[in-house]
């Protein structure tokens, strides 16, 4: 589905999704923007179930990293990722750039929700 080059935490990152460039930089190097299509956006929200949150709460105490929640966030942020391409080829762009990718939780009455939001700009290069 998508090839990422560099961490996806960094800025700079460039991910090949299909036919379309997505970066979080504001320019591609040796390839100016002919034409701006506009912003595009994308959008995940799910939820963790009691036992994740559990055993998250358990390694919050002990310490160390919980695979499961990385794992749900990696999960939603490929599913933002996707939207949001898919509203730029709606557009008839060829890249996304300027990029951001933006992590949240939702408390839901006790029930944990993890959402990413990740918007740009649909460019034509």
């Amino acid at each position: 589905m998508a090839r990422v080059v560099g961490s996806p935490r960094k800025r700079g990152e460039v991910v090949m999704m299909q036919d379309l460039l997505i970066t979080t930089t504001t320019m591609v190097e040796g390839r100016p923007v002919k034409e701006y299509l506009g912003i595009v956006t994308g959008e995940a929200i799910l939820g963790a179930n009691i036992f994740r949150d559990l055993f998250a709460s358990i390694r919050d105490i002990v310490g160390g990293r919980s695979g499961a929640y990385e794992q749900e966030l990696r999960r939603a942020r490929d599913i933002a990722l996707q939207e949001m391409a898919d509203a730029a080829r709606q557009l008839g762009a060829n890249a996304v750039i300027g990029v951001d990718i933006d992590y949240e939780t939702i408390d839901m009455g006790g029930s944990n929700m993890l959402m990413v939001t990740v918007s740009g700009t649909a460019v034509r290069l």
